[in-house]
């Protein structure tokens, strides 16, 4: 699976692209504005020119929602931090910012290069809502944050670097974390003990819904979850688009119940058909998704010998 279409909708609002000289909605903050480099490979003072045309179009403080699709040469340029940064005294209604909404066509999602989001997050304390697609040199220190109910990073291969700075951070109104965690061919060094911190939700109190997915370490984190102290708190548990097998669905099976998530999301997944009916039939009353079900490469083989089995979403 590749991401080969943009997000139509963002924190609940429809997506407007801003385009100098196209018509306005009634209402500036009642969608979510999508800029973006005209070109895969413009120079950063186009869309820095794109984002002080929408600044002076609409009243700043309207804005309440901003995607940051490409913004050239993505591939080895990380996004215009110090440029968002700087705009913080004006988007002052910001609440639900995504950076790197691009599609596979505009550039592979392990191939996006980010930077320190650190001052970014900390710039904005009344963000609500961050999206990052890619991971490429992604890195965030340990911040407090008191606004923020939903952070996701979405990734071919996820730096234990930034999942230490998301498992040290204070973040009390946290509701939604989502770590797409990728694979080790694309950058992943996160182990599963790098998740400890999270899986105690020590720090993240207010936490509901967690997806730990997209993951050649599917089984393990199914291992772990089984025990996890966070998990009898939670709602929605997210395990999907990894490479779960058998031992996986048995860990989730045989360790501590799950009778009480509103939803288990295994979407693409290597389970046998008895294993994925087993889930489904003593999860009664939990929407269990089992849909999407793979079959190993037997062509394919890693160092050990063991046949390959791919994530969702990788290159």
């Amino acid at each position: 699976m590749t991401i080969n279409s943009h997000v139509t909708t963002f924190d609940g609002l429809p997506v407007v692209r801003f385009a100098p000289g196209a018509e306005l909605p009634a209402d500036p903050s009642a969608v979510a504005w999508r800029v973006e480099a005209p070109d895969y490979d413009s120079a950063p003072e186009e869309l820095a020119g794109i984002l002080d045309k929408l600044l002076t179009t609409v009243p700043p403080g309207s804005i309440r929602a901003l995607i940051v699709g490409q913004w050239g040469s993505c591939y080895d340029t990380p996004p215009p931090l110090d440029l968002l940064v700087s705009l913080a005294p004006r988007l002052t209604g910001l609440r639900a910012l995504f950076l790197g909404e691009m599609t596979y066509e505009e550039c592979e999602i392990s191939w996006i290069r980010h930077g320190d989001i650190t001052e970014l997050v900390e710039a904005y304390p009344a963000l609500e809502v961050l999206r990052v697609r890619g991971a490429q040199g992604l890195r965030m220190r340990p911040v407090r944050h008191p606004a923020l109910r939903e952070l996701a990073f979405e990734s071919g291969g996820l730096p234990a670097a930034l999942v230490g700075g998301v498992a040290g951070s204070d973040l009390p109104a946290l509701t939604h974390l989502e770590l797409w965690l990728g694979v080790e061919d694309y950058g992943r060094d996160t182990t599963v003990a790098d998740l400890a911190p999270v899986l105690t939700g020590e720090r993240l109190p207010a936490l509901r819904h967690l997806a730990l997915c997209n993951t050649e370490l599917a089984d393990e984190i199914a291992a772990a979850v089984a025990t996890a102290p966070v998990v009898p708190r939670l709602e929605v548990l997210d395990l999907s688009k990894g490479t779960m097998t058998d031992a996986g669905a048995e860990a989730l099976l045989t360790g501590q119940p799950l009778t009480h998530l509103r939803q288990l999301d295994l979407y693409h997944h290597y389970l046998s058909e008895e294993a994925a009916q087993r889930l489904v039939a003593r999860l009664d009353g939990v929407t269990v998704d089992v849909s999407d079900p793979q079959e190993p490469d037997e062509d394919d083989e890693d160092d050990d010998g063991e046949v390959y089995r791919y994530t969702a979403v990788g290159e």
